[in-house]
């Protein structure tokens, strides 16, 4: 999120990216020049920018982390379904986004879409250190840009790369989570069933049978799986979202009437600037899922073979399903992250907003 955007687990799922919102600001406050009535207008046109030293960082994180987590529980099951559908050959399982979901809940019922989910919110953490990361980073860079294009790149970057640093061995566990039931034949590590009759399952009791397995296998290497990709996926996801968010807000911002509500501009920006990154980076995100589930170490030896076997068209598997989670996931985003930073605002500051 920033303070002049916002900010994806990605998010989570991934996809918005892993983590966060959006929180896009042009123009600082107008001069005074004018008249009076002028500036008002002005003002009034601009969104307004929400700058780290602005913020209760308490209240911001306590708010941050309840709204972080309704999000990702929102928006998991189309990760799920993203996963399957990217990793599956051809349509061997399902046929799109929509017969997976009816598939998945009829043969293994609503728990069937959230398989992986408690290990995935760990990602939390993750979503924080983005948060900060963006704020800090795009802090930094306005000593030497202005620039919102700039410093929304740099930070989107840098962002990227400290939460998946954070966030692979997460997903590499909630992956081979989430393809267990109706895709486990697809993955290299299947549950063991072999819990004794009358005994209670242990807590996070398949969390540690897959983590057993994934470390017995390949080592602490293992949980690093994808690693590469991961980078290559989200790194350029976050760098295409967040020019975009801001092009499409101050495009929106000109055809608006002047009155109207800020938080509904970026609303509408946010998804549509998931959309575009999303349709961008989904090549690598499928190569990415790949590389996790099936164990591959090569990127380039995956995306080879994906286009031998399914030509380009593989390259958009998952696409809709990505879509549409990260567009309503942008959307509670936005909403919920510009709302955040409205309530965790230093109260001297509260009346030197237009929201």
């Amino acid at each position: 999120m920033t303070t002049g955007s916002t900010l994806t687990s990605k998010k989570s799922d991934k996809h918005f990216p892993h983590g966060l919102v959006i929180n896009i600001f042009t123009n600082r406050n107008q001069s005074d020049e004018g008249t009076p009535a002028a500036v008002r207008m002005q003002q009034k046109r601009n969104i307004q920018i929400i700058e780290w030293e602005d913020l209760d960082k308490r209240k911001f994180y306590s708010f941050g982390v309840f709204m972080t987590m309704t999000i990702r529980a929102t928006v998991y099951p189309a990760t799920l379904i993203r996963t399957r559908l990217q990793v599956q050959r051809g349509k061997s399982l399902y046929s799109g986004t929509f017969d997976a979901f009816f598939k998945i809940l009829r043969a293994e019922g609503v728990r069937g879409l959230y398989r992986g989910f408690m290990v995935n919110t760990f990602t939390l953490i993750s979503g924080q250190a983005y948060i900060t990361t963006y704020e800090l980073v795009r802090k930094y860079v306005s000593q030497y840009s202005e620039d919102n294009t700039v410093k929304s790149l740099v930070a989107g970057g840098s962002a990227s790369l400290v939460a998946q640093s954070i966030t692979v061995p997460i997903d590499v566990v909630s992956q081979q989570l989430m393809m267990q039931g109706q895709g486990e034949h697809l993955t290299r590590f299947r549950l063991n069933s072999n819990t004794e009759p009358g005994k209670s399952k242990k807590v996070f009791g398949q969390t540690r049978n897959i983590v057993a397995q994934i470390f017995a296998v390949d080592g602490f290497r293992g949980f690093y799986r994808g690693y590469v990709a991961s980078l290559l996926t989200y790194i350029p996801n976050s760098a295409v979202w967040w020019p975009f968010y801001h092009f499409y807000a101050e495009q929106l911002s000109k055809l608006a009437p002047s009155d109207c509500p800020h938080l509904l501009l970026q609303a509408i920006a946010g998804p549509l600037a998931a959309a575009t990154a999303s349709t961008v980076t989904n090549p690598m995100d499928v190569v990415r899922a790949r590389v996790q589930v099936e164990g591959r170490s090569s990127v380039i030896d995956t995306f080879r073979q994906l286009i031998k076997e399914e030509g380009c068209w593989g390259l958009t598997k998952g696409l809709s399903a990505r879509i549409i989670s990260s567009g309503p996931t942008a959307i509670v985003m936005v909403v919920g992250y510009e709302s955040l930073k409205k309530l965790s605002l230093r109260p001297e500051l509260l009346d030197s907003r237009h929201w």
